[in-house]
């Protein structure tokens, strides 16, 4: 279902440089999750360069949708990073992604476009806003 990925999803280097860049920028928080020992996702806090606000993704490894992990992490994520208002994005066809964050506490703010290199073009989104710390 992720449509925001990186432009060559089987760049194997271009995916390790991208992940330097993540882990190397000190305004960019991440987490990884595990279960029975195995990393199966990860969530993370950035700000987007051309929205300008800080935004909430994840991903969860396929075989583990549909179980509860991303609510449980982006829940457990959120406790922990208290900058409000908070964002996410989705794409608008996404039901489960927009689910995990309403279940979360956010709520859909607007409808933008963004290219989608997972599809190759340009798709509409949803953007979700987390204004209450208390919300999630």
């Amino acid at each position: 279902m992720a449509a925001f990925t990186s432009r060559d999803p089987a760049d194997r280097d271009a995916f390790a440089a991208h992940w330097k860049r993540i882990l190397n920028d000190d305004t960019v928080v991440v987490k990884t999750i595990v279960f029975e020992g195995r990393v199966i996702g990860n969530v993370a806090k950035f700000v987007d360069r051309e929205f300008g606000k800080p935004e909430v993704t994840y991903w969860i490894g396929k075989e583990y949708w549909g179980m509860g992990f991303a609510t449980k992490a982006l829940s457990r994520f959120l406790r922990d990073i208290q900058v409000r208002p908070i964002y996410g994005r989705a794409a608008k066809d996404n039901v489960a992604s927009i689910r995990v964050m309403e279940k979360c506490g956010f709520a859909i703010s607007r409808y933008g476009k963004g290219f989608a290199s997972a599809r190759g073009k340009e798709i509409e989104e949803v953007i979700l806003e987390l204004s209450d710390p208390a919300a999630s």
